[in-house]
C-alpha cells in the first residue's frame, strides 16, 4: 500500500472518521442506532451511495461546468440513493421500514456531498473511490458501534433481529446477557444516542492524547553512546 492509499485509510477510519471528528451525519446516526442491525444497515447503504456517487463523480468531473457541479452531484447522487433505495425494498423489506426516511436522505447527508464536493470532484476515479470506502467504512463502524452499545445497555441483547439482514437462520445469533436484565431506557432514547456518542468521541480523543504523549517521549528519550536509547 503506498503513502497515498496508506494517509487516505488513516484519514477515514480515525483522524477523519465522519462520525468522530467531521461530527457529520448526526441526525441518521442518533436516530437509527438503537441497535446493531439497523446501524449496520444504514452504515452499508450509506457506504454503497458514498462509494458509487464519489466514482462517478470522479469520472465525470471534467465535464461538469463549475457553475452547476452541486446540482450535478445531487443528482448523481440521488440517482445511486434511488437505486439501494429500490434494492432495499425488495430484498430487505422490513429492515427497509425500520429505517424509513433515513435511507432517502442519504442523498442529503453531508458526508455523502462533502466528500464528493471536497475530494472526488479534483481526484482520479482510483483514489476518490479508495477515499469514500474508507470515509464509508469509518462511518458505519461508529454506526454499529453505538447501536451494539445502545441496544446492549438498553435491552440486554446484541445483534437482535439480525435476521431482518441475514435471513431466519441468524435468529439464533442474537446474545443475552441475562433472561431478568432490566436494562435502561435512557439507552434507547435520544438522549441516549448523545451520551454513548460523546463516550466514543471522548475515548477517542484519550486515545489520540496517549498516542501524541508516547510519540513525544519518544523523541525526547537520551540516546546514549551506543544510538540505543537510555
Amino acid at each position: 500500500m503506498n503513502s497515498t492509499y496508506r494517509e487516505l485509510t488513516v484519514a477515514g477510519l480515525w483522524h477523519n472518521n465522519p462520525g468522530l471528528v467531521q461530527l457529520l451525519g448526526l441526525c441518521p446516526l442518533m436516530a437509527v442506532t438503537t441497535n446493531f442491525v439497523n446501524g449496520l444497515g444504514l452504515g452499508l447503504a450509506t457506504l454503497l451511495a458514498l462509494v458509487a456517487s464519489n466514482l462517478a463523480i470522479s469520472t465525470v468531473r471534467d465535464y461538469i461546468r463549475p457553475e452547476i457541479r452541486i446540482p450535478a452531484f445531487v443528482l448523481i447522487i440521488a440517482g445511486n440513493v434511488t437505486l439501494i433505495e429500490m434494492l432495499m425494498q425488495a430484498y430487505f423489506h422490513d429492515l427497509y421500514n425500520i429505517l424509513g426516511i433515513f435511507i432517502p436522505l442519504i442523498v442529503t447527508n453531508c458526508i455523502v456531498i462533502g466528500r464528493s464536493e471536497a475530494y472526488a470532484s479534483k481526484n482520479p476515479p482510483l483514489h476518490a473511490g479508495y477515499d469514500s470506502l474508507m470515509m464509508g467504512v469509518g462511518f458505519l463502524l461508529v454506526l454499529v458501534v453505538l447501536g451494539g452499545m445502545r441496544e446492549l445497555v438498553a435491552n440486554g441483547t446484541l445483534f437482535a433481529q439480525a435476521h431482518l439482514m441475514f435471513g431466519e437462520a441468524a435468529r439464533g445469533l442474537t446474545l443475552t446477557l441475562s433472561e431478568d436484565f432490566k436494562g435502561l431506557l435512557l439507552a434507547a432514547l435520544p438522549p441516549g444516542a448523545f451520551i454513548g456518542l460523546g463516550f466514543l468521541v471522548a475515548l477517542k480523543n484519550y486515545i489520540d492524547k496517549r498516542m501524541a504523549q508516547t510519540a513525544k517521549s519518544a523523541k525526547t528519550m537520551p540516546i546514549n553512546n551506543f544510538g540505543e536509547t537510555a
